[in-house]
């Protein structure tokens, strides 16, 4: 497969992504809303095509000639008030590319989900792709709804080849809006950093892109595959970044029932139609331990995954150099 569809072009994963295409020799085409909001890496073997995933007639096009479509474009905001303002993009635009893909003989699609369409665990008994979807993310409307494009495309095993793999914590470079980067940017901009008491599984972004590009490769039909690294506490990784950066900031742990209050407060605001990131269910995903195995992945789509520290030095590179 050398000719390959990225939608989410100007997106985190979908930038780093195209750029690791590009190294690798692919012929790319990256599809995105706007094409002068693309700050990945240019080549002759890149087209930037403008399109919308919620219109079929754009996709058509767009997959014309294709091997192969990654798809990396999602809603990721938290702060969103209905299942429906996630379900018109993360579901019903699976369902376009889907149908575009099957249409223009599309070999294979590539598709993104989230770690927490599975249940997580805890560092003696990681979380892994056999696991249902667990508490607080079953009730999360992004996770959900991620879910749902993810059985969908289950269903069509018959007619496309579907890959599916999903990402745990991203870190790195190209992250524009930001989305995972704000993480990172608490560390650089402030003197104090408040520190939940959970934890998350980290992954380099770099890894993720490379992952997505052997399950091209190595991938095995209605498979998923959970693109994971390290599994660190909360306090641990901001010690980690305090140590990659020169400003010495204090971390300030947070205690679980000002957590819970702080949902408590963001969940009324929503029910008056205030957007806020701030729930119930938000502010458990930041009390538990959301750790990962990668195994899987390892031995399947033979990735050799570096660690954290990598990503988190070229997030610090890259914002600190960001263009505006």
């Amino acid at each position: 497969m050398k000719n390959i569809l990225v939608t989410g072009a100007n997106g985190f994963l979908g930038s780093n992504t195209i750029n690791e295409l590009l190294i690798h020799g692919y012929s790319v085409k990256g599809f995105l809303r706007d094409s002068n909001k693309y700050y990945g890496e240019v080549s002759k073997n890149l087209e930037l095509i403008e399109g919308d995933i919620k219109n079929v007639n754009d996709l058509n096009a767009a997959l014309f000639n294709c091997d192969c479509v990654i798809h990396t474009a999602a809603i990721t905001d938290q702060s969103l008030l209905n299942y429906d303002d996630y379900y018109e993009v993360n579901v019903k635009g699976v369902i376009n590319v889907t149908k575009a893909a099957i249409k223009n003989k599309v070999n294979r699609i590539i598709y993104v989900g989230t770690a927490n369409e599975f249940g997580y665990g805890s560092l003696e008994n990681l979380g892994d792709e056999t696991r249902d979807i667990s508490y607080p993310f079953n009730k999360l409307f992004y996770s959900k709804s991620k879910k749902a494009a993810h059985d969908y495309l289950l269903t069509k095993l018959s007619q496309i080849e579907v890959v599916i793999v999903n990402p745990t914590f991203m870190i790195g470079a190209y992250d524009t809006k930001p989305s995972s980067g704000k993480i990172v940017l608490m560390g650089l901009r402030n003197r104090f950093v408040i520190c939940p008491s959970g934890g998350k599984n980290f992954v380099w972004v770099k890894d993720v892109s490379n992952g997505i590009i052997n399950a091209m490769k190595n991938g095995i039909n209605g498979e998923a595959y959970l693109l994971a690294n390290e599994n660190l506490n909360f306090y641990d990784f901001f010690n980690l970044l305090r140590e990659n950066t020169e400003n010495h900031f204090k971390i300030i742990r947070l205690p679980n029932r000002l957590l819970m209050l702080l949902g408590q407060t963001g969940s009324v605001l929503r029910k008056f139609g205030i957007r806020t990131n701030f729930s119930m269910e938000n502010m458990k995903a930041l009390s538990v331990n959301n750790y990962y195995s990668n195994e899987k992945a390892r031995r399947e789509l033979r990735i050799d995954f570096q660690p954290i520290e990598y990503g988190i030095k070229e997030a610090i590179s890259w914002f600190l150099k960001k263009p505006n």
